[in-house]
C-alpha cells in the first residue's frame, strides 16, 4: 500500500505510565520519516488507559493502512481495551521476535508494550520490527486474520 516515498500513517497514545516512553517513541518516528500523531496522554496525572486505547483504534480504524501504538504500565490493559474494537487487532509483545511475527502472521494493526516491562531502547527496537514487517498474505495466515476479524 505505501510506496517507497510514502509515509506510513502512525497513532501513537500512552497512559500516565508510558507518557515518557511515548514521548521518546514519537520524536523517533518523526526523525525516522513517519507520519506520527500523538494522541496522549500528555502528563503523569493518573488517567485511564481504555481511554487512550480507544482514541488510538478508532484512528485507526478511520484511516485504511494506518497503524497504532499504545504504551501502559505492562501493554496488557491496553491490548485488552483496543481489542475490544472491531477490526483492531492489537498485540502485545515483549521483544522484536513478538512485534515481527505479530504483523507476519496475524496482520496486526497496533502493538502494545509496557513502560514497565521495556526499556526505551527496546520499545524503539520493537516498534521498528513492527512498521517494517509486511504481512505475509500466505493463505493460512490469511484465512486464520479473517476469522479474527469475523469474531
Amino acid at each position: 500500500m505505501f510506496g517507497d516515498k510514502a509515509k506510513k500513517l502512525v497513532y501513537i497514545g500512552s497512559d500516565h505510565a508510558g507518557v515518557k516512553a511515548k514521548e521518546l517513541l514519537h520524536t523517533h518516528l518523526k526523525e525516522a520519516g513517519y507520519d506520527s500523531t500523538d494522541l496522549g496522554t500528555f502528563t503523569e496525572e493518573p488517567c485511564d488507559y481504555p481511554d487512550i486505547a480507544r482514541e488510538v483504534g478508532e484512528k485507526v480504524k478511520e484511516h485504511d493502512g494506518s497503524f497504532g501504538i499504545l504504551i501502559c504500565g505492562t501493554g496488557i490493559g491496553m491490548s485488552m481495551a483496543a481489542n475490544k474494537l472491531r477490526g483492531i487487532r492489537a498485540a502485545m509483545v515483549t521483544d522484536e521476535n513478538m512485534a515481527e511475527l505479530s504483523r507476519k502472521h496475524n496482520n496486526a494493526n497496533v502493538i502494545c508494550m509496557g513502560a514497565r516491562i521495556s526499556t526505551p531502547e527496546m520499545i524503539t527496537k520493537m516498534t521498528d520490527k513492527f512498521l517494517t514487517t509486511t504481512f505475509d498474505a500466505e493463505e493460512r495466515h490469511a484465512k486464520r486474520v479473517i476469522k479474527i476479524d469475523e469474531m
